[in-house]
């Protein structure tokens, strides 16, 4: 039976955000396009099968639609009632990743957690879903606190730095400015006074810095960066070769398939150098093609996001708001490494650059995310219900 007024949020009526969807639907869509392009010689050189990063990446994708369905079912105050568990847990899937014997090292870091074989989780993506949950719940209880004083700020900020280092132990550097970035992001927004982040934004930038300056590989990417062509057989290699395949593209592209770069010149071509690949065979044309398509995606989220807190559902803003940081974050960090605007950094373009961990996790977050505007839109009021009695 329908009826009128506000309901439950928890009404079972099927709603969903058709732009939502078509914009993750198409990244999704493009990044298989992409991968498959980019990663067929790979495949066949290193493992004997064309197919082997696609196979993969589509296993991953069916994990996460089906994880993403799971997390539609589940009501979002469920979230939200964790509290302090979602840190707690990943601040032990940091530490369980450095133990001896549990970290698969690749590379030079030791970033994924092996299950066994063939099963790895890279921990900083599941690690980055779990401190949003946090902080979103956090913002929620004491939104009052952060305006009055430095110390409710600094209670969590305290927290994510622990996972900072954890994962600057690893080492990942990217996806510690990340989560650090998206966290104090949402407090700002939760009403955080200006003058307290601004004091932790300059605290943190400065010891990004003086990490950076430290470590003699980090400072060799940002030697790189300001300078990529005073050593293009060696140390400039990556970003040269991506500059040269994002400039090859022109206009049009040379056409999907017909990039050069990927055929060996370009290193972590199907992952985090992904977007060099697409510039270079759809062109100037194809790549504001994508960038509109991931403006859009994050629109939606931010639509979430402001309609969660027009009903005071403070945990769903905070977290979609979290959400949309995080995208949009990765999104820029990406591309600016593949245009050499940003030094290198190991982030995924979401939804796009092979990548299991954070495919999953990905199209969890939006899972959730769905089922949160789902909720929204059973508290309109004077909308029919469609849920059955």
């Amino acid at each position: 039976m329908g009826n009128t007024g506000s309901r439950s949020p928890d009404a079972v009526n099927f709603r969903m955000d058709g732009w939502l969807l078509l914009s993750a639907g198409t990244l999704l869509t493009a990044g298989f396009i992409a991968l498959a392009s980019a990663s067929l010689e790979l495949g066949e050189r290193d493992y004997g099968n064309s197919f082997f990063f696609l196979t993969r990446q589509a296993v991953a994708a069916l994990i996460g639609l089906s994880g993403a369905v799971l997390a539609y079912q589940i009501p979002s105050r469920f979230w939200a009632r964790l509290g302090l568990l979602p840190m707690l847990l990943a601040i032990a899937l940091l530490v369980l990743v450095l133990a001896p014997g549990m970290g698969r090292e690749v590379n030079g870091s030791t970033r994924w957690l092996t299950l066994g074989s063939p099963i790895s989780v890279q921990v900083s993506e599941p690690v980055r879903l779990m401190v949003l949950m946090f902080v979103a719940g956090y913002a929620q209880r004491h939104a009052a606190a952060l305006q009055q004083g430095v110390g409710a700020l600094l209670k969590p900020v305290i927290l994510v730095a622990i996972v900072a280092a954890l994962l600057l132990g690893q080492p990942d550097f990217g996806y510690a400015a990340l989560i650090m970035a998206m966290s104090v992001g949402v407090l700002f927004v939760a009403g955080a006074r200006f003058r307290d982040v601004s004091a932790l934004a300059l605290a943190c930038g400065a010891a990004f810095a003086v990490l950076a300056w430290t470590a003699p590989y980090r400072l060799a990417r940002v030697n790189t960066f300001l300078d990529p062509w005073s050593d293009p057989l060696r140390s400039g290699w990556q970003l040269t070769q991506s500059l040269m395949a994002i400039g090859s593209g022109h206009l049009s592209g040379a056409g999907l398939g017909a990039g050069v770069q990927k055929l060996f010149y370009l290193p972590e071509a199907h992952t985090d150098f992904i977007f060099a690949v697409i510039a270079e065979e759809a062109g100037l044309l194809g790549s504001l093609a994508l960038l509109a398509v991931f403006a859009l995606l994050v629109a939606r989220v931010l639509a979430v996001a402001r309609a969660s807190a027009r009903r005071k559902r403070m945990f769903q803003a905070y977290f979609a708001l979290g959400l949309a940081l995080c995208i949009g974050l990765q999104v820029l960090v990406n591309l600016g490494v593949n245009m050499g605007v940003l030094p290198t950094k190991g982030l995924a373009l979401p939804l796009v650059s092979y990548g299991r961990s954070n495919l999953v996790v990905t199209l969890v977050s939006l899972g959730i995310l769905l089922r949160i505007d789902r909720e929204n839109a059973a508290l309109e009021p004077g909308r029919p219900s469609r849920s059955r009695r």
